[in-house]
């Protein structure tokens, strides 16, 4: 397979803001099996890991048949309602247009099943940007699944990935990719900035001007 994507995106946090649809489906699972639920604002710091280390993380219970439990009740309701309940980020459209018009190679590389992925794109009408949507699952952490593209030859060691954890910047660093923090998602400053990313955005509307940005980097 030809290596094409060259700007690699993360989903939640970066493209859109999911927080209501997760908030209300972690509690759905929570309250489910008899654990408390928690302040909507409590559960913003764990969006962007993977859905098994976020329950593990809430219930200090890391079996595997309750952990698989919960994600089982999550998505439940999120395949339902919550997938529906996401905001594209102002601009977000605008930029994405912009880098697509020009033949910028762009793909999603998302914690979130690949499926749940596919169907946010296709509500925004957004999907056509993508060359290609790879999700994770239980168990699969993100670096993981940078690899898997670039054993695949999906992505090139060129690539940038595009993301507002730190886990995504990690991801990159840990491929040999070069990164892009975006700071309009979960994470703060101080994070991003600790997994050292090559570039911080602070706005949307910057990564209509990406593409010239990255030509001044050597490859």
């Amino acid at each position: 397979m030809t290596a094409t994507a060259h700007l690699v995106f993360d989903l939640d946090g970066t493209i859109s803001d999911p927080a209501v649809g997760i908030r209300r489906s972690i509690n759905y699972a929570l309250t489910q099996f008899g654990f408390p639920a928690l302040d909507p604002d409590e559960i913003s710091s764990y969006i962007g890991p993977p859905l098994d280390e976020t329950f593990i993380s809430i219930t200090s219970n890391s079996s595997p048949d309750q952990i698989a439990a919960l994600v089982s009740k999550y998505r439940e309701r999120y395949s339902d309602k919550g997938y529906s309940e996401n905001l594209l980020y102002p601009g977000i459209r605008e930029a994405l247009e912009e880098l697509a018009s020009s033949n910028t190679p762009m793909g999603v590389c998302t914690s979130k099943r690949a499926d749940f992925a596919d169907r946010i794109l296709q509500l925004f009408q957004i999907r056509g940007c993508f060359s290609f949507v790879d999700g994770g699952d239980v168990g699969i952490r993100k670096e993981q699944q940078v690899a898997s593209l670039l054993a695949s030859g999906v992505i090139s060691s060129s690539s940038w990935f595009v993301g507002d954890r730190a886990v995504d910047v990690l991801a990159a660093n840990a491929n040999g990719l070069r990164s892009v923090a975006v700071l309009w998602g979960y994470g703060t400053r101080d994070e991003l900035e600790t997994a050292r990313p090559d570039l911080i955005l602070e706005s949307p509307q910057e990564l209509a001007r990406l593409q010239k940005t990255l030509t001044g980097f050597s490859v």
